[in-house]
């Protein structure tokens, strides 16, 4: 397992790397550059591309791995033991799958909607969206993949659904606003070299703590989070300050989309199954790990609105922005917002764990990270 966890990280690392460098080069000729102005923090043409590297870093091992399956399944040797066009298939490979074969479905469904979501990011780089618009194609994306993972897991249904003891509808509803919300708060974070793909990779990490400190570790959700983890890192070779790409809306989107639903993926609790986690404040942990950005998607809106502005036309008043404001260098900046996502992050999933005390403990130090972070934010003037 371990050789296959290395294995599938570095493909989508080597993928995304290979990706973001064709991208870049090819960034002016599409007409995807990021040319500065107001509300940017950079100074010169830079291309805003990169999210091509991110999803076929992600893709393409993904694709690969589901082709192996098919494949496996249509080349049965004689004497019980499987191949693929001639080669042998391990002992583990072989034992694992009717699970493997069971989630193809699931892996493609997901793959169409970050498809959707890279497009719709990569067109709203090429010529911006009206904010309204991109957030009803959003909707009707998750939407599609709330419903028609129906239809690919129809053993345990609910495929894509958060919370399913609600009932279908309330559900569906509720998973569809949690992706939509998710999908927003990266690209919203996606404000300054490095920050929304670092956090990304933070948040990543923690969910894969999470899949395989589960009771039954979830090796599908595993695997799909070193391949976002993969591409992430892959991309951050170029991005981390200072940056000679962006993401652009058809990466920051896809991070958000890929975290979103793979957190719904993820089981935290659930009351009909003995050895499933069994603490039901277990389902918070996706707002533990994702208190940064969510934190900042609320605030930023709120104060748009407060400030008689439409809630998703940008501005300057993020929290990395207002580190700067500070003093703080703009990479400096960015290390503190990982430090704070990790440290919001790391014990989370320790609420699978821990008894009723030491969860509202946990809670208080998620608390009292908010409330200096909030500090932080109000010491001043900071308003643009």
């Amino acid at each position: 397992m371990i050789l296959a966890a290395v294995a599938i990280f570095l493909a989508a690392f080597f993928l995304s790397v290979g990706g973001t460098y064709v991208a870049r080069r090819y960034a002016g000729r599409l007409g995807l550059m990021d040319d500065p102005g107001h509300r940017k923090v950079h100074t010169v043409a830079t291309p805003r591309n990169g999210g091509i590297g991110i999803f076929w870093g992600f893709a393409l091992p993904l694709l690969a791995g589901v082709g192996a399956v098919l494949l496996i399944t249509r080349n049965s040797a004689v004497g019980g033991h499987m191949s693929i066009l001639g080669y042998g298939v391990p002992d583990a490979v072989v034992q694992n799958l009717p699970g493997l074969r069971a989630h193809v479905p699931l892996a493609l469904v997901l793959l169409a909607g970050t498809l959707g979501i890279h497009i719709l990011g990569l067109v709203d780089d090429r010529k911006p969206l009206g904010p309204w618009s991109k957030v009803m194609a959003q909707l009707a994306i998750a939407g599609a993949l709330v419903f028609i993972g129906e239809y690919a897991d129809p053993v345990r249904g609910g495929a894509f659904r958060i919370l399913t003891s609600l009932g279908f509808m309330p559900s569906a509803i509720l998973s569809i606003l949690w992706i939509v919300a998710l999908t927003n708060a990266f690209n919203f974070l996606d404000n300054m070299d490095g920050l929304s793909a670092g956090v990304a990779f933070i948040c990543a990490a923690m969910f894969l703590i999470a899949a395989l400190f589960n009771p039954h570790p979830q090796w599908f959700v595993a695997a799909l989070l070193l391949l976002l983890m993969g591409s992430t890192l892959g991309f951050l070779c170029f991005n981390f300050p200072p940056a000679s790409i962006f993401m652009g809306d058809g990466g920051s989107m896809v991070l958000g989309f890929i975290l979103s639903v793979l957190t719904i993926r993820t089981t935290y609790y659930d009351a009909g199954n003995p050895d499933a986690p069994h603490h039901w404040y277990s389902v918070f942990m996706p707002l533990f790990v994702m208190a940064v950005p969510l934190y900042d998607l609320v605030i930023v809106m709120v104060l748009r609105v407060v400030r008689g502005r439409s809630p998703m036309m940008g501005d300057t008043n993020h929290f990395s922005h207002r580190l700067t404001r500070h003093g703080f260098s703009k990479r400096a900046a960015v290390l503190i917002i990982y430090a704070v996502t990790f440290a919001t992050g790391f014990s989370a999933p320790l609420l699978v764990r821990v008894d009723d005390a030491s969860a509202l403990l946990l809670a208080g130090q998620l608390l009292a990270i908010l409330v200096v972070i909030g500090i932080l934010e109000r010491v001043g003037d900071h308003t643009t």
